[in-house]
């Protein structure tokens, strides 16, 4: 089964501007400048291009008879997981720094537990 790689989609620079300006708006949203309130905007231009590439993909690959949710996730999760676990793990490491002795063994007690883990990364 063929799969759609980058050779097969050409290059658009102006997706590619637009994923600066998402960015750029985010990232002036949490720096705290006020007239950049509405950094969720940012977010929702992110996942308008996403929705639009992603489409893309589907489309090319229905078009040729090879479609697959299954090598779609597939693809997804290689692209993602290997950054979510360094993300994970600078996290882990960050924590057990900055974090004393009761702090980290509360961490390790409620993040282990469905559910719970965001809340004690909100309050560290």
């Amino acid at each position: 089964m063929a799969s759609v790689t980058p050779e097969t989609l050409t290059y658009r620079s102006d997706i590619d501007g637009l994923r600066a300006i998402a960015v750029v708006l985010v990232v002036l949203y949490h720096a705290g400048f006020g007239m950049f309130s509405g950094g969720f905007v940012g977010v929702d231009v992110f996942f308008v291009i996403f929705g639009y590439l992603i489409t893309s993909i589907i489309a090319q690959e229905i078009a040729r008879g090879d479609f697959s949710i299954r090598h779609l996730y597939a693809r997804r999760a290689r692209r993602l997981f290997p950054v979510l676990f360094a993300v994970l793990a600078a996290c882990c490491i960050l924590l057990r720094c900055y974090l004393c002795r009761g702090s980290w063994k509360t961490f390790g007690k409620v993040s282990s537990r469905p559910r719970c883990g965001k809340i004690v990364l909100a309050v560290a």
